[in-house]
């Protein structure tokens, strides 16, 4: 057993096989802090999002901007930094492309690959848009205009925290999409995040000029974007729910499954 961080084991295995100079780590999370999760004696335990607003399960800011930490000695500039707008979706094509295969033709891909911007060959992320979901409804826009440092978002429903004045839902202990849960906004409510980072101020057509403006090239953008959004099957159905033992990891530990596991691998769990 060891105290080290499973991270930090990965990073030491790939030393001690001499293979940290031939991979990309990329460390990143899919949301940020759960700041309404307790234990069921009642205990706090959600993290912190520092400035930003709202957490896990919602597209305030805190639920969505997350770190990403990534290594690659030899290949990667060692303390660069990237400030542009960029997905977790965006590992697909980037590991795609460094495996020199082709991405699929027959759907959109909404992610982009990353070199180009890790590699400093390009200052700006191929998003211009990204598209925050809550559940399958459509609820923010956020617009980078190239060659500008305004970054807008578009909320077409917010979140209603509960207790009145708290920093997540609490009577939930997650916050829904739907109903009486939220808030809709006609016209959407803008905010520009260059200055703003915190979400406290929308922009209103009194304090920016361009208001209509820039609801209307998101709007469309939006529309846009829903037009390429395709019904895929039901991964909740019955027959992706069902245990499927021929699936089931096989590991000397697990007598009850009727496999049998490598000697070699006994001990470290492998499966058959």
């Amino acid at each position: 057993m060891t105290d080290e961080p499973e991270s930090r084991q990965i990073l030491n295995v790939l030393e001690e096989l001499q293979l940290a100079n031939n991979t990309l780590v990329y460390f990143s999370s899919d949301q940020g802090a759960h700041v309404e999760e307790v234990t069921a004696r009642g205990e706090m335990h959600g993290g912190s999002n520092g400035i930003y607003k709202g957490g896990k399960g919602n597209n305030w800011e805190g639920g969505i901007r997350v770190p990403g930490l990534l290594r690659w000695p030899g290949v990667l500039e060692a303390g660069l930094e990237v400030d542009a707008p960029t997905s977790n979706m965006d590992v697909f094509p980037t590991v795609a492309t460094l495996a020199g295969a082709e991405l699929p033709q027959d759907r959109v891909i909404d992610g982009r690959d990353l070199m180009p911007l890790l590699r400093s060959r390009s200052r700006h992320s191929e998003h211009e848009f990204l598209f925050h979901y809550c559940n399958f409804y459509l609820n923010a826009v956020r617009w980078h205009p190239r060659n500008s440092s305004s970054i807008w978002k578009a909320f077409f429903f917010t979140p209603n925290f509960t207790p009145e004045g708290a920093n997540g839902c609490f009577l939930t202990h997650v916050c829904f999409c739907y109903g009486r849960f939220v808030t809709r906004h006609e016209p959407p409510l803008l905010f520009d995040l260059s200055k703003d980072p915190r979400e406290t101020s929308p922009v209103t057509p009194s304090s920016e000029p361009r208001f209509w403006e820039i609801l209307d090239t998101m709007q469309q953008a939006a529309e846009h974007h829903v037009r390429t959004v395709q019904a895929v099957p039901d991964q909740l159905s019955l027959q992706n729910v069902l245990w499927k033992p021929w699936l089931q990891m096989c590991c000397a530990s697990s007598s009850r499954l009727s496999c049998r596991c490598r000697p070699e691998e006994q001990d470290l769990g492998g499966s058959a």
